[in-house]
């Protein structure tokens, strides 16, 4: 057991990868993650309704280096990367992530692609990337 009570098995790299959670977990599991050891990045996506205000929140959120490109591509690498934030795991906590799937479905379904990806990528080095979506509640418990 954790010091928050709560132990998830978040160092688990082969359980690691993208789920979609109600908005009210995201701050349990935030603090689940750091209990856990990982590098805790929250990413509100209230309003965000393109890719080009997903780039500019997740390279905020994520601090990527200067000169990182804003497209699929740059993404995709600085996911699989993160050398400037060194760490012995990782947890994406995505606030209000019904937002952009509402206003641009393929963002949000590239997005999803593309931190599936990296996960698999990651746990092949057996560091956890856990990437937490929050939906509505109802919308949870239906796929649930």
């Amino acid at each position: 057991m954790s010091e928050s009570g709560f132990d998830l098995g978040l160092e688990d790299a082969t359980r690691a990868g993208v789920f979609f959670v109600a908005g009210d977990d995201i701050a349990t599991l935030a603090m689940a993650a750091r209990d856990a050891g990982l590098l805790v990045r929250r990413i509100d996506l209230a309003g965000c309704r393109d890719k080009s205000t997903l780039m500019l929140r997740l390279a905020t959120a994520l601090d990527f280096p200067a000169g990182s490109g804003r497209n699929w591509d740059a993404l995709d690498d600085r996911l699989r990367d993160l050398s400037w934030l060194p760490a012995s795991g990782y947890a994406l906590l995505f606030d209000a992530a019904h937002a952009l799937r509402d206003a641009d479905e393929t963002s949000f379904d590239t997005l999803l692609e593309l931190l599936d990806e990296a996960a698999t990528d990651w746990a092949q080095r057996d560091v956890p990337l856990w990437s937490f979506l929050a939906l509505p509640e109802a919308e949870v418990e239906q796929r649930g």
